[in-house]
């Protein structure tokens, strides 16, 4: 008989004591926690079916986009240019701009050189290609995947666009065929042109192409033209050193340009150089050789082309009917600029504005030099063309200052004055308006000679008013002035705004003995295959100065250069000229000449801000006196022709002239201020001294006598500043801001 099993214990239930708090904690510790649910796995069926609809969505979504993308870009591959016309070459017609002795200085519109085949293109230059640009280029088949990767993971570490990674062949397609747009439409059919490229064309045929056509820089294309406009010759004859720089304006044509920064062209050259020692094509030796032989030819970038002359491109330009500029053929224009005198011009006006123009608040400055049969040598219209082509030569309009006295002594001259003719300087009035030296002193009596060398404006404006103002300005006019001009007093002083090239002009024909000169600048003009379009032919010149002016006028300009404000233009030779200087410094000229050559200076600020106490015979008296020893130093000393002094001429004179005008009194100079007639119509207001009274109309103008003002009338204040220009009476308040009282010129 089985055991009887006895029934399991129950487990002792715990005592429990306190409260119904302590009751609830007791129970919660005996309690077992719940038994946690297992998660159920995916069954092997289910996953399968996941991978299989995904893979069919791929298939399916991948398919449509991959037939959308066929379509399209077959698309794109049936609206690609004809490249069957690659050797065509369609372009816009150019002009071509040469010196005098053939050298390009300036180019507009494409510039294509000669066709030049594979077989004649330098061995250095294909290899620098080569190593520069697309180092497989003669492996792969239009497309560089290994390029690509490798430029992609120099981008990467360089943190920026370092290789693009195109080849020969894309460059090709998208430089000929395409936009330079960024878009991925025209990246795919860069590719398709790439490949259809190398379907038709050999390696040799599209490095051929590719180095016949890529721009170059300065509106040229090809490496021919490149070669012709920095280097002077065809790119058959040309150097190692000239082929790395070719090669190196690929990069960036503008920016490597060795006619805008010469530096940054031979180092870009040298990282070409560089390029071919790593791909096996240069030695070391070769590699220095080159670098040393940078600007070494005779007809290197250095010594061809100045950026200044882009002035006188631009001038020469604006020359041109536009009948000429529309014709559908290139021209070639022969000009009259010397390169040698152009780099000479640069250099002076460079070297003395680098030196003081900071320091004396003067940031621009001009020059034009020509020779007494009017032909343009040189032009400098600013001091960098890049940052303004602004041309200050002809476009701009300034106050001449004391320059101006040249009509107003040459009027005078044909009215009966002579060197040695003695005027007074002192304190005047012409109306209200009160005309004072630089200094506020005044010399007393002075001959012409010596008023207009030391630049005394009193003098120039009694002048002015005794043979009139009308014949002053008769005189600028006959001599070239073509901006208009008013018949105020302050007009003996240079108030009315001229161009350099107008003054240049009047100055040059006293130097060509009154001969009379129209400055120009082309030669001829003829089509690149040659055929003659314009040849000058000199004109017919005609007498606006007599002889026996011209050399009194002599007499007083080289009294500037020699005595007066000028000396600072001295240089070792006979020379003549006038300085000039507005009020408040804010216009500073020298203009003078030998017998061989005029030059004419400017210097100031294009906002007409002052400088610091420059004058005409500071910043302006240095260049020209640099620029003029360096353009004429092979050339003859010769003398200019001058008369001075009374003499035969003082009793030959008076016959010469239908009406002659006095000579002024002499005399002391009064202790107050003289009066002088005022503009027609003027009114003195009361207590104002009486003034002479203007001729009637229909009669010839007299000299005003010259008389001491009333006691009450006070003098001008001698010590109110130099550069404090003096309204002038009856005028408008705009002309009152232009107004100067011209300072004497320091002659530092």
């Amino acid at each position: 008989m089985a055991k009887k099993k006895n029934p399991p214990r129950p487990r002792k239930e715990p005592r429990i004591t306190g409260g119904e708090g302590d009751i609830r904690e007791t129970l919660e510790e005996f309690d077992e926690p719940a038994p946690q649910k297992r998660k159920k796995k995916p069954s092997k069926s289910k996953v399968k079916g996941f991978r299989k609809w995904l893979v069919a969505k791929t298939l399916k979504w991948g398919t449509i986009a991959g037939v959308v993308f066929g379509i399209y870009v077959y698309y794109l591959y049936s609206t690609l240019p004809d490249i069957t016309t690659l050797a065509d070459v369609k372009k816009t017609p150019s002009i071509i701009i040469k010196s005098e002795d053939g050298k390009v200085v300036g180019t507009y519109g494409d510039i294509y050189g000669n066709y030049i085949p594979y077989s004649r293109l330098p061995v250095n230059l294909i290899n620098a290609v080569v190593a520069t640009e697309d180092r497989n280029f003669f492996h792969h088949h239009g497309i560089d995947p290994w390029g690509l990767l490798r430029a992609g993971v120099t981008d990467i570490r360089a943190h920026h666009l370092v290789q693009g990674g195109s080849t020969i062949t894309q460059q090709v397609a998208k430089n000929i065929f395409l936009s330079p747009e960024r878009t991925l439409k025209r990246k795919i059919q860069e590719v398709l042109l790439a490949l259809e490229l190398e379907r038709r064309y050999s390696k040799q045929e599209i490095l051929t192409i590719y180095l016949n056509r890529v721009y170059m820089g300065a509106g040229n294309y090809g490496v021919d033209s490149a070669s012709k406009r920095y280097f002077g010759h065809s790119v058959v004859n040309t150097t190692l050193s000239e082929d790395a720089m070719l090669v190196g304006l690929l990069k960036a044509p503008s920016r490597y340009a060795p006619t805008n920064n010469a530096d940054l062209s031979e180092a870009r050259a040298t990282q070409v150089l560089l390029n071919m020692k790593a791909a096996g094509y240069l030695t070391d030796a070769q590699v220095g050789a080159a670098e040393e032989s940078y600007g070494d030819e005779d007809s290197s970038y250095r010594d061809n082309h100045n950026f200044g002359a882009f002035y006188f491109s631009d001038y020469v330009l604006s020359l041109l009917p536009q009948d000429l500029i529309n014709m559908k053929e290139d021209l070639v224009i022969t000009t009259t600029l010397n390169v040698k005198w152009q780099q000479e011009a640069e250099d002076a006006v460079n070297a003395i504005m680098d030196k003081n123009g900071k320091a004396k608040k003067a940031s621009q400055a001009a020059l034009l030099a020509i020779t007494p049969d009017g032909g343009i040598r040189a032009m400098v219209g600013g001091r960098n063309y890049r940052a303004s082509q602004f041309n200050r030569v002809t476009q701009g309009l300034r106050q001449p200052g004391s320059s101006f006295k040249l009509f107003v002594y040459l009027a005078a001259l044909e009215n009966g004055y002579l060197p040695d003719s003695q005027m007074v300087d002192q304190p005047i009035n012409v109306g209200k308006w009160h005309p004072r030296d630089y200094t506020g002193k005044y010399m007393g009596p002075v001959t012409l000679r010596t008023a207009f060398s030391e630049s005394l404006n009193s003098v120039a404006v009694q002048l002015s008013e005794a043979i009139g103002r009308d014949k002053v300005i008769e005189m600028a006019r006959r001599l070239g002035i073509t901006t208009p001009m008013e018949a105020d007093p302050s007009i003996a002083l240079g108030t009315n705004e001229v161009t350099l090239y107008d003054m240049t002009k009047a100055y040059a024909q006293v130097a060509t003995d009154g001969v009379s000169v129209q400055p120009y600048a082309i030669t001829h003009i003829e089509t690149a295959d040659g055929r003659k379009l314009f040849e000058r032919v000199s004109p017919t010149t005609v007498e606006v100065l007599r002889d026996s002016t011209v050399k009194m006028m002599n007499d007083l300009l080289i009294a500037v250069t020699e005595e007066g404000t000028g000396k600072g233009a001295r240089f070792g030779r006979p020379i003549a000229g006038k300085t000039g200087t507005t009020s408040d410094y804010k216009d500073a000229w020298f203009i003078g000449f030998t017998p061989q050559l005029i030059t004419g200076v400017w210097v100031g600020n294009d906002d007409t801000t002052p400088m610091k106490k420059v004058s005409g015979g500071s910043l302006p008296a240095s260049i020209w006196r640099a620029y003029m020893a360096a353009a004429t130093r092979d050339l003859p000393v010769a003398s200019i022709p001058s008369q001075s002094g009374p003499g035969l001429l003082q009793s030959i004179l008076p016959s010469l002239f239908s009406s002659p005008e006095p000579v002024p009194q002499n005399g002391a100079p009064p202790q107050a201020p003289v009066v002088m007639a005022p503009l027609p119509g003027f009114q003195p207001q009361q207590g104002q001294a009486p003034a002479m009274a203007a001729p009637p109309p229909g009669q010839p103008q007299q000299v005003p006598q010259i008389t001491p003002a009333p006691s009450q009338e006070q003098p001008v204040d001698a010590g109110a500043p130099e550069d404090q220009p003096v309204p002038e009476y009856n005028a408008p308040a705009s002309f009152w801001d232009k107004l100067m009282g011209d300072d004497k010129d320091t002659g530092q």
